[in-house]
């Protein structure tokens, strides 16, 4: 675990102690309440009292796991990186694992486990899976869900000085143990004025039902985050439209003579292929 990864800065301080208590031999459940046990110790998650880690083999068999954790406070957790982390993100933010546990454990309350999850739980697990939190400036929150990306990554630069992005997906922060550009987070936004102290219960407030069903979501490659990659420091990091897609599906049409044209005028606009290696700094001068 390269614990100087800037996506891991915010999770470094609980998480890797108890990363090395699971070195030591304990397995992940008890490495974790015994992280738990100390930082309430300390006054701190009084959120989580009560609450522990478990075993996979407490979940009954035909038990879903979101109702089993709403009725017993107690989360199933294999000896796995996947659920290491999502036990970080519980320890990191009690608040919003909680009210996403509510809206799962409703869901299922009435409509039962099926073959489909429905709006509400699909968007409630994309969140616990692969989101992340932007706390930026409008301009930055505007590019993001314009899909700007030359905005987003390189004229805007300088304003990710004034931003963070904070993980909340376990799977995505499993991902980013082995980067790779294609990585892409779910993102929600807050005001940049946020203070650290109220960024849990602001997203479990957030978090309804209702307001999950409109799938708020922006997707953010996570390695364009300046800071966090040393490549996206070139221009030309930002010209891969397999991964910094447009946000305007289109499709080409046949034209008489066979030939294929697209749709969409931005794409015959020129490409930044004069400027596609020059570092940053030179494209923001000019």
């Amino acid at each position: 675990m390269d614990w100087s990864a800037p996506w891991l800065q915010g999770l470094r301080g609980v998480a890797e102690p108890i990363w090395q208590r699971i070195a030591n031999g304990a397995t992940v459940p008890d490495a974790i309440n015994a992280g738990l046990a100390a930082l309430q110790a300390q006054g701190r998650l009084t959120e989580l009292a009560g609450w522990r880690f478990v075993p996979q083999a407490q979940l009954p068999p035909g038990m879903a796991y979101e109702a089993f954790i709403h009725r017993e406070h107690a989360v199933p957790t294999r000896c796995n990186l996947h659920d290491f982390f999502n036990a970080m993100v519980w320890l990191h933010y009690p608040q919003l694992k909680r009210q996403l546990n509510a809206v799962q454990a409703q869901q299922i309350a009435q409509a039962g486990v099926g073959a489909v999850r429905g709006p509400v739980r699909d968007a409630a697990t994309l969140l616990d899976e692969n989101g992340a939190l932007l706390l930026a400036p409008p301009a930055l929150q505007q590019a993001l869900s314009a899909r700007d990306w030359l905005q987003l990554g390189v004229h805007g630069r300088d304003l990710w000085q004034q931003a963070r992005l904070l993980p909340l997906g376990h799977a995505l922060l499993e991902k980013l143990v082995q980067p790779r550009k294609s990585i892409t987070a779910h993102v929600l936004c807050l005001a940049p004025e946020t203070l650290p102290a109220d960024v849990d219960a602001a997203l479990a407030r957030q978090c309804s039902a209702q307001w999950l069903a409109q799938k708020p979501f922006s997707p953010l490659p996570v390695l364009g985050v300046p800071g966090w990659w040393k490549g996206n420091e070139q221009v030309c990091f930002y010209d891969d439209p397999f991964v910094f897609r447009s946000a305007r599906l289109h499709k080409p049409i046949q034209q008489k003579d066979g030939a294929l044209r697209d749709l969409n005028p931005a794409s015959h606009a020129p490409r930044w292929g004069d400027v596609a290696n020059a570092p940053l700094s030179l494209l923001m001068e000019n």
